[in-house]
Order: structure tokens, then C-alpha cells, then sequence
């Protein structure tokens, strides 16, 4: 196990045979369900706590061998769209040397930067796990507090698109929370050719 701590927060984590990269503690949400939200940065042992603004050149040489890990998965306590450049490089880093790179997403990557960011992400990003977790904008709102206006309706456009340029899209929902129908997320996922997957509220990891 691989387990890169700075002074504050730990950038590299094992969780299974996936290797994390931690790149970024700033989010386009404020997700109620978020234990940065609730009085905790940690997950498992790691505190994901971040002080400084993250580059490649912090990640690229924490990365270790590609061939011991299953894939390498961009997933902290924040969105890694928002550290798109860190993310790209790190990426191309990764897939030189022949790894496997997941991207967890809240799916508001196009909503922020203002263009589409997929071709890009089609260059260096094996999959995509996009956190839909309401079938209303009216739920969203409610559970994921989102800063931008028009995040939802961005949302499911991202949805819609990413398929056309990632070949593994997984849309995930989470079970637990109130007035979210999960027989809606999941339709809303597999009309745009994504595949659903249902979580668990307060399971992380």
C-alpha cells in the first residue's frame, strides 16, 4: 500500500488495488451529505485536507508502479475538473506509462470552464463516474447546494454527451436520500447510454 502524506494531507491513497489522487479541495457543490460539510476530511485512515493548490509536478512522481494498481482514480474531497490542467497532465502522465485513469466527476467540469472539456478528457481518461444523486432539480438543490445557477439542467447535459466521448460512463445515485426517486436516476443514466450505479448513504470508498 501506498500511502504519500505532506505536512497537512495525504495526495496518493490506496483504497482496494485503486490507487487515489487527491488534486483539489475546491467544489462546485456543498453536497449536505459531504463529511467536509459535516466536520470531517477524512476517508478511511487518510485526512484529505488540502493547504496549498495541487500540480502535476506535486503528483507525477508519487504516482509508483502502474502495474500494481488496477487503475488510477481522481477523487478527493473536491471537484478535479476545477484543477483541470493538474488533472490533464497527470492523466497523459499516467496513460504514457500504460495505467488506467478513472475521473469521479459531479458532471459540472463544462459548467464551469464554459466549453466542453470531454475532448480533452477523451484523450487521457479511461472512465467517468459522473454523481447525478437526484431526479429533480428540485432534490439537487435540496441535497448537492450547487454554486453556479443551472447546474442541474448542466448536469444532465454533461450526462448526455460524456458517452459520445468516454466509452465507460457510470451515472451513480444515492439510496437514503429524501424525495429522490432512484428508478428515475436510473432511467436518466441509461437513456444517455450510461451505466447506473447505486450507493449507499454514508458508505464511502
Amino acid at each position: 500500500m501506498l500511502t504519500i502524506m505532506t505536512t497537512a494531507a495525504t495526495l496518493v491513497y490506496d483504497i482496494g488495488n485503486h490507487r487515489y489522487l487527491n488534486i483539489t479541495a475546491r467544489c462546485t457543490l456543498r453536497c449536505q451529505f459531504c463529511p467536509k460539510h459535516n466536520g470531517s476530511k477524512q476517508i478511511h485512515e487518510y485526512d484529505l485536507s488540502l493547504s496549498k493548490r495541487i500540480t502535476a509536478d506535486d503528483i507525477i512522481p508519487l504516482l509508483g508502479d502502474v502495474k500494481k494498481v488496477d487503475e488510477y482514480v481522481f477523487c478527493g474531497f473536491g471537484e478535479p475538473t476545477l484543477n483541470l490542467e493538474c488533472l490533464l497532465q497527470v492523466a497523459h502522465a499516467i496513460k504514457a506509462q500504460g495505467g488506467r485513469v478513472r475521473l469521479n466527476t459531479d458532471g459540472l467540469g463544462n459548467h464551469f470552464h464554459r466549453r466542453n472539456i470531454l475532448p480533452d478528457l477523451s484523450q487521457c481518461v479511461d472512465s467517468l463516474s459522473i454523481s447525478l444523486n437526484a431526479d429533480t432539480e428540485q432534490s439537487y438543490e435540496q441535497h448537492c447546494r450547487p454554486k453556479l445557477a443551472g447546474s442541474y439542467q448542466a448536469l444532465l447535459e454533461f450526462i448526455q454527451q460524456a458517452p459520445q466521448f468516454i466509452p465507460d460512463v457510470q451515472v451513480s445515485a444515492i439510496n437514503g436520500l429524501a424525495n429522490v426517486d432512484m428508478a428515475r436516476c436510473r432511467a436518466i443514466a441509461e437513456q444517455h447510454g450510461a451505466i447506473f450505479k447505486q450507493r449507499e448513504l454514508d458508505k464511502l470508498g
